[in-house]
């Protein structure tokens, strides 16, 4: 079996459990985990076709990744002034229960 299929195989992983986490979960912030956790999936799968491709001295899998992770970042910070914002207006994080746009 080649290395490049375990990596694989967890990413597949991480993104179903994220995936799920974030199509299930009521709670915003539960949410906002789950799609870290996909985010970190194709992390990875930047990181496993970069060391085995034909290029592993290329850096090319790693500026990806650096790039990926600050928009993750940004967008953490994004998503939890966002849920902050809705619970100060609607007293709540449940998504559900959010059904109103306006303000």
């Amino acid at each position: 079996m080649n290395p490049l299929h375990g990596y694989l195989l967890l990413a597949a992983l991480l993104f179903s459990i994220g995936l799920a986490g974030a199509v299930t979960r009521r709670n915003a912030i539960l949410v906002l985990v789950g799609i870290e956790l996909m985010l970190n999936a194709a992390n990875l799968n930047f990181i496993a076709f970069w060391r085995y491709g034909p290029s592993p001295e290329a850096l090319s899998g790693i500026m990806f990744v650096i790039f990926s992770i600050g928009v993750a970042a940004a967008e953490a910070a994004v998503g939890l002034a966002l849920i902050i914002a809705i619970y100060r207006h609607y007293r709540t994080v449940n998504v559900d229960q959010v059904n109103s746009m306006k303000g």
